[in-house]
């Protein structure tokens, strides 16, 4: 008779005191691994993202890519486990700072004010004109205090309400339905700014939710929903594009004015003749992480030539929100690449628009492998304290909230990176309130990630 002994890093099928791994159980292991464990979720999002950009369609010799990025991005994965593997081993949780007893249940009144001032925030935009959804041009240009702010309106909304959720004695249906209304009226709201990362953030937030509070998702379900969403949000992003004003100079998509010789000129018309065999809407399926694998890449190719930038680079996410001009850290992104792209008569991005470095590229810019293997090794760590402080905690312990949230933050750091302010701010401020919120009467007896 074959006896389960769970772990939180794989599990052991043994008869009496042999213990060994059958390979034909192999679909018995699949079925009981937690799809959102630090061992299994950021890993799959990684190897998804990055493995769809392989299929270029041409984009890579037409932008003459000349670094291999996959170094890189196993550096970071190893670096990630190695991270998951010390706080599980030592089983790591958040600390309380000895406030638990005095703070706890008062963290919330924050919420409430973060929220009355991202409402008022919010209101202001809207009553101003700041709908960025009506043209690409407004949506890169809206006021950054007035974004900065309103963020703290759905942040606040969507760990209030998943918080009351996850209190709520049985998931009934009138209850999954109500929570699911509410978030969808908060992407809504944001909907009208033009900006898919709080929607997804979101939507994300309450699937997490969904399946530790109702019901454990299948990998195939998460696959089928992630396929669903990234659709979405695929569909959304062309939506913003073929709906751009073309006579508003801001939308020009004119290539840099550049003296090409003959033989490159023959060369990107080859290559964009071999492009443009594919349909739109097909190469549009990939086009973000392809995006990303080529920026990576250009990251890479800018940092051999010119030197790493030794901390200017997150430096420059805490002074956007600060008086006068400054020069975020997306648009030095579109710098660095564009710098140089522009030699051979073309942008990675246009002028006067920012692009994603992904997580990789933010941290190798800076001191190259050795700040991803620090950045990932934190991923990892992190995800896992606050893993076992769920897996310890009440099954409606605020730390279940705080977990999908952060994971959420985590995998989507992954395509943008970590480079707007509010996003470090509400991490600190998830994990913060995740140490003074314990509640530790019943163990959440989470499943394991193998």
């Amino acid at each position: 008779m074959l006896k389960y002994t769970y772990s939180t890093s794989f599990v052991r099928l043994g008869s009496g005191k042999a213990g060994y791994v059958r390979m034909r159980n192999i679909t018995s292991i699949w079925k009981e691994c937690d799809v959102f464990s630090p061992y299994f979720f950021l890993p799959l999002i990684i190897t998804i993202y990055f493995a769809s950009s392989v299929f270029d369609f041409y984009r890579f010799e037409y932008f003459n890519l000349q670094y291999n990025i996959a170094p890189v991005i196993v550096t970071g994965v190893l670096s990630y486990y190695i991270g998951v593997y010390v706080a599980d081993r030592f089983n790591w949780k958040l600390p309380s700072f000895g406030l638990g007893s005095m703070m706890g249940g008062k963290t919330k009144y924050f919420l409430y004010i973060l929220g009355i001032i991202g409402f008022i925030s919010y209101l202001w935009m809207i009553v101003d004109g700041q709908i960025g959804i009506a043209d690409e041009s407004i949506r890169r240009n809206l006021d950054p205090k007035l974004k900065f702010l309103s963020s703290l309106l759905w942040f606040s909304v969507l760990i209030t309400l998943s918080d009351w959720f996850l209190k709520r004695k049985a998931g009934s249906r009138k209850q999954i339905v109500f929570y699911a209304v509410l978030l969808f009226l908060l992407m809504v709201l944001f909907l009208v700014l033009g900006y898919r990362t709080p929607m997804l953030i979101i939507a994300f937030t309450g699937l997490i939710i969904y399946h530790y509070k109702v019901k454990r998702l299948p990998l195939k379900w998460l696959l089928v929903i992630m396929a669903a969403l990234a659709l979405f949000f695929i569909l959304f992003g062309l939506y913003r594009f073929v709906t751009e004003d073309s006579s508003n100079e801001f939308n020009s998509r004119e290539g840099p004015d550049t003296v090409l010789e003959e033989e490159q000129i023959e060369r990107d018309q080859y290559y964009r003749e071999k492009m443009e065999e594919y349909p739109y809407l097909i190469r549009r399926l990939n086009s973000e992480s392809v995006t990303s694998h080529i920026v990576l890449s250009k990251l890479m190719e800018y940092t051999d030539q010119h030197g790493f930038l030794y901390g200017d680079f997150h430096r420059r996410i805490l002074v956007t929100v600060l008086p006068g001009e400054q020069t975020s850290p997306r648009m030095l992104t579109t710098e660095m690449v564009n710098t140089i792209s522009i030699e051979k008569g073309k942008y990675i991005t246009r002028p006067e628009r920012t692009t994603v470095p992904t997580l990789y590229g933010q941290l190798y810019i800076e001191f190259g492998y050795l700040s991803v293997i620090l950045g990932f090794f934190l991923y990892g760590l992190v995800l896992m304290m606050l893993y076992n402080q769920m897996r310890s905690d009440r099954k409606d312990a605020y730390s279940t909230v705080a977990f999908a949230f952060i994971t959420t933050i985590f995998a989507l750091s992954i395509h943008t990176g970590l480079l707007d302010l509010i996003f470090i701010l509400m991490i600190g401020y998830t994990l913060l309130s995740a140490s003074l919120e314990r509640r530790s009467e019943t163990p959440h007896n989470s499943p394991t990630a193998y």
